[in-house]
């Protein structure tokens, strides 16, 4: 279909979690509305955020997989001076944290639901996860492997896992009110263990290139990329409402000052993914219509993507 010079532009930048099921959300939307062009940019869920306060560009419609990062992030005063960059946000999907692997990962003939932990603490195993500086999906994998660690009676799981292959280390300070992860200000990785990048969605080019054996995913990212997983305890894995408390348990510190709209503390919760129209945005009104269609898309779970809230 051509598209003419006419069209209204709608610009989204979502976590990347979200990409597959838009591109077909966008096909179909597109499809009903010849005079509308969505436009899809996907980053880690605090990049994602930063590109509007922290850059300046201007985007219609901002999705992301944590919702506490909107009020924590977008509920101050824009560099203009007039109002904030943002006043709501609506909650509409909700997701778990899995094990990603493929049939070349080691030890795939092998892994369980009980003992992959064990699994991904031999030394000759490699495991990815994205950095929780940029991307929500980041720092959950660090809380879920910090929960494990309680959950299997294991005190040394994270550092066996990650904490000793980050230089300068990424520590766990533990307490009866629960567990605190402090990372350094620069995460580097130390040997080949474990690798990091911006996003979730980056790992699965390195997974699927034998680069790595297993990725801390989202469940819909494993599943519509056809991958196997392993589903974690509902008590560790973020996605149960009943083990709210626990989740509550641990915290991650991210470390650094380098962007004043950050909160340096990220506390374990539910996941739950959310959305907010900036009040800068050059298109508001075309960005609720094409909101209201992509709700209505992930509650009839018609393209794959998040389980609605």
């Amino acid at each position: 279909m051509d598209r003419s010079e006419e069209q209204m532009t709608v610009r989204v930048v979502s976590a990347g979690s979200m990409l597959v099921p838009l591109e077909a959300i966008e096909e179909a939307y597109e499809d009903l509305h010849p005079d509308v062009d969505i436009q899809v940019e996907g980053h880690g869920s605090i990049q994602a955020i930063r590109q509007v306060t922290d850059l300046n560009r201007r985007f219609d419609l901002v999705l992301v997989a944590d919702q506490a990062l909107i009020p924590d992030m977008m509920y101050r005063k824009r560099d203009s001076g007039e109002g904030q960059y943002a006043d709501s946000f609506v909650p509409f999907a909700t997701n778990q944290i899995v094990i990603a692997y493929t049939d070349k990962s080691r030890y795939a003939d092998e892994i369980t639901a009980d003992n992959w932990y064990q699994i991904l603490a031999r030394p000759e195993v490699h495991i990815g996860f994205s950095n929780p500086m940029l991307d929500a999906c980041g720092y959950r994998a660090l809380m879920v492997t910090a929960l494990a660690g309680e959950y299997y009676g294991d005190d040394e799981l994270f550092d066996t896992m990650i904490g000793d292959h980050i230089n300068p280390r990424a520590s766990v300070e533990r307490s009866e009110n629960g567990i605190s992860i402090v990372l350094p200000e620069l995460l580097l990785p130390e040997g080949d263990k474990v690798s990091i990048r911006s996003g979730s969605i980056y790992l699965l080019a390195l997974l699927d290139a034998g680069g790595i054996d297993y990725a801390f995913e989202y469940r819909s990212v494993a599943r519509d990329h056809g991958l196997h997983w392993i589903d974690l305890p509902p008590e560790i894995d973020l996605s149960d409402p009943d083990f709210q408390d626990n989740y509550k348990r641990v915290q991650v510190n991210l470390g650094y000052q380098r962007f004043e709209s950050i909160d340096n503390i990220r506390v374990g919760e539910l996941i739950v993914y959310a959305a907010t129209i900036p009040n800068n945005a050059e298109n508001p009104e075309h960005a609720e219509q094409f909101m209201d269609f992509m709700l209505k898309a992930i509650q009839n779970r018609e393209y794959g993507g998040p389980e609605p809230v």
